[in-house]
């Protein structure tokens, strides 16, 4: 992609994205994306009802005088994004390849992350980890992360979840905000979720097609398998076909249900060509 193209792209995607945010999703992303915990501000004089667990008893004897800690929120976040780059996510039929709504949703998430002082950091991951970006914060930081979205290239089209969790959880050694951004053809990643959502918080984005679920009849159709390269003539015009076709799908999307629930892990599932306002802005509120 020439520069000039590059850097249009970037600019739209940022002009989308941060007008979302601002309108949007801060005051969301605030209330579901809370700190580390409490830190201490500043003393004051003890009042009626004031819990005694804080009185500070240096500063009380010093001034003869019963005096109590007040605390507040630590704010500031790191936020993760874990997000897969494989070949699968080069498909796409309602008008957005899932590789493009990813790179959106992203986008929405690291200006979010900014607008409330939040580190922001990338591992971008195949079935190896392709590329890391350290957290940081502010808008030339953000605009590197979709310039490398829009045009970086994967060496390896596989996907290995657990290899990018287990990079998260070395890699990252405070708690984190961690949206792991997938479509999640993957298996074999379970353990691996749950030992890096004990360690982070983290948080499931499921991105498909929605061909992906359901085949239309309209006669023979050669598929190819994206990460393999295997590619095969299927039927569309037996009602079989597609009923196996739309079986094979709902197994795979109970077999991600169960694996989030079991690690604790929330998740929303976004189609491309769809709206992912509503189903983000609903994510934000049940936490």
């Amino acid at each position: 992609m020439e520069t000039k193209e590059l850097l249009k792209k970037v600019r739209k995607i940022e002009i989308k994205t941060r007008g979302l945010t601002r309108q949007i999703f801060a005051g969301e992303y605030h209330s579901a994306f809370r700190g580390r915990g409490m830190t201490f501000s500043e003393v004051r004089e003890y009042q009626y009802g004031d819990d005694i667990r804080n009185i500070d008893w240096n500063v009380t004897a010093r001034f003869n005088h019963p005096y109590v800690k007040i605390f507040e929120e630590e704010r500031e976040l790191t936020v993760m994004l874990v997000i897969d780059v494989s070949a699968s996510g080069e498909f796409g039929t309602r008008v957005h390849l899932k590789r493009d709504l990813i790179t959106e949703i992203a986008a929405v998430l690291s200006f979010s992350a900014i607008e409330n002082n939040d580190k922001i950091g990338v591992i971008l991951f195949s079935d190896r980890v392709e590329k890391f970006i350290p957290p940081q914060k502010g808008r030339k930081h953000i605009l590197r992360i979709i310039r490398e979205l829009l045009e970086f290239r994967p060496e390896s089209k596989g996907t290995d979840i657990s290899e990018s969790l287990r990079f998260l959880t070395n890699a990252i050694k405070k708690r984190c905000t961690a949206f792991l951004i997938s479509d999640f053809k993957d298996k074999g990643y379970a353990r691996s979720l749950q030992v890096a959502n004990n360690k982070h918080d983290v948080v499931a984005l499921h991105v498909y097609d929605r061909r992906e679920a359901s085949l239309p009849p309209v006669g023979l159709l050669r598929v190819m398998n994206a990460e393999t390269g295997l590619e095969q003539w299927i039927d569309t015009s037996r009602q079989k076909v597609r009923e196996s076709y739309a079986m094979k799908w709902e197994s795979h999307v109970e077999m991600m249900k169960e694996i989030f629930s079991r690690a604790g892990v929330d998740s929303v599932s976004l189609p491309t060509g769809e709206d992912y306002v509503k189903p983000l802005m609903q994510l934000f509120k049940r936490r």
